[in-house]
């Protein structure tokens, strides 16, 4: 296999590569246009290269004409396009890629709007015409209290059956708190101004939220294929950030707003960025609710945060990232109402043991009602590493010419559901 990084725009672009795959070649062609955003790339895969422990050994081979996508799609140096960036930009990106015979992993989310998702559903097929695959980028499938939840979920002893729930105690529930100044590989994320621009970057009910609605799906339904008749969006909102002009500049670089950003300011000059949202839905009768926030910064000593309850007749599991958890996530299984302690206990020491065998070290705090699975440091890789795992795991499907069949019309779903909630919150939502 042979890389190509098209338009590198989003850091997630250079995460693929913070390490070495033995089936990939070294040198990678990257196609984009001039200026800060590829700047940034290179610098971040060449601190890989340059690090003391592990480094990397990537070559770079650099094409920054103005038809530098033309130019790649004659070119076709490699066979694998990894793309991540302008999100307005990137279902054509896809859509060619795969019309020139080229396998594409992208980063979510691969399509922001109606018309994107029409696209988003022809280039599945026309991947399948052109015998290659498609794959987002869905890195929190690699995150081991999410592993371990979806285990405990599909476990019948402990967990029972999904619950239907409703609108006001739905069944699943997912939250995610994101902020727009981090650090990532150890450095202040210098931040693209499209990024805040959600005609580019799309709302923040198609962004994250993507990668929530894929966890419901992935953990609540493994791998039964979902049909867009079995999703039904029941209430969506959204609600913007207000992004002063110091801190614009303070995550960007910029002295100012740009021009395409103007129309989106407030009477204080500063920007209303709708980058947060909620949505409630059902998926095949069961109640969910997704609900995802951005603030500026974390506080000191804090970071993105995860909220995750998927409810049985037997018990809840729980995945808390909050200050009682360090800010480090953390899960639990809480008794449902009604249910035999004892026989739930029982259960789920039994599981533990089981799930121990491929995770050693793994161990069961708690009695009573609520328990808390131990999980060892060695299983907690941070967001950058779980990039290299969903690369790795996309070249085990290349080598088998074929994604899972339930992959591709799951996918579909995702995105149809996201968008569902995007064109209903913008109807019916107030300025929050």
């Amino acid at each position: 296999m042979r890389l190509l990084t098209l338009a590198p725009g989003h850091f997630h672009a250079a995460l693929v590569q913070k390490v070495m795959y033995p089936q990939v070649a070294q040198t990678v062609s990257v196609y984009a246009p001039p200026g800060p955003e590829l700047d940034e790339h290179l610098k971040r895969v060449e601190a890989y290269n340059t690090r003391t422990n592990d480094p990397t050994h990537w070559q770079q081979q650099l094409y920054t004409s103005p038809d530098f996508f033309q130019r790649m799609l004659a070119d076709r140096p490699g066979n694998v396009v990894v793309i991540a960036g302008n999100n307005r930009q990137k279902i054509d990106y896809i859509s060619g890629s795969l019309q020139a015979g080229l396998n594409v992993l992208a980063d979510k989310p691969m399509c922001i709007d109606a018309a994107g998702f029409e696209k988003l559903k022809a280039s599945f097929e026309m991947a399948e015409r052109k015998q290659v695959l498609l794959y987002d980028i869905m890195t929190e499938r690699y995150e081991i209290t999410t592993i371990l939840q979806k285990a405990l979920v599909n476990d019948r002893a402990v967990f029972g059956q999904l619950v239907k729930g409703s609108v006001d105690e739905p069944a699943v529930t997912k939250e995610s708190v994101h902020h727009f100044f981090k650090y990532v590989s150890g450095k202040p994320l210098r931040r693209p101004a499209w990024f805040f621009d959600t005609a580019q970057q799309g709302e923040g009910i198609v962004d994250i939220t993507t990668h929530l609605v894929d966890l419901i799906q992935w953990e609540s339904f493994p791998e039964q294929v979902i049909a867009l008749n079995d999703i039904k969006v029941l209430r969506a909102r959204r609600w913007p950030t207000i992004v002063t002009r110091q801190q614009f500049a303070q995550v960007t670089g910029l002295k100012d707003f740009p021009d395409y950003l103007r129309g989106a300011l407030n009477d204080q000059g500063s920007l209303l960025d709708y980058a947060n949202g909620e949505l409630n839905y059902t998926l095949k009768g069961v109640h969910a609710r997704v609900w995802v926030i951005w603030n500026f910064e974390a506080p000191a000593g804090t970071g993105d945060t995860h909220f995750s309850v998927i409810r049985g007749t037997n018990a809840n599991v729980i995945i808390r990232q909050g200050k009682e958890e360090n800010y480090r996530p953390e899960l639990f299984v809480e008794a449902a109402g009604g249910a035999d302690l004892a026989k739930l206990g029982a259960a789920l020491r039994n599981t533990t043991k089981k799930l121990a065998a491929a995770y050693p070290g793994l161990e069961l705090k708690g009695e009573g009602s609520r328990w808390q699975i131990l999980i060892p440091d060695e299983y907690r890789t941070d967001h950058e590493a779980h990039f290299g795992q969903v690369m790795e795991k996309f070249l085990t499907f290349l080598a088998e010419g074929k994604l899972p069949r339930w992959e591709t019309p799951n996918t579909i779903a995702k995105y149809y559901t996201t968008i569902q909630a995007l064109e209903l919150a913008q109807r019916t939502s107030v300025t929050k």
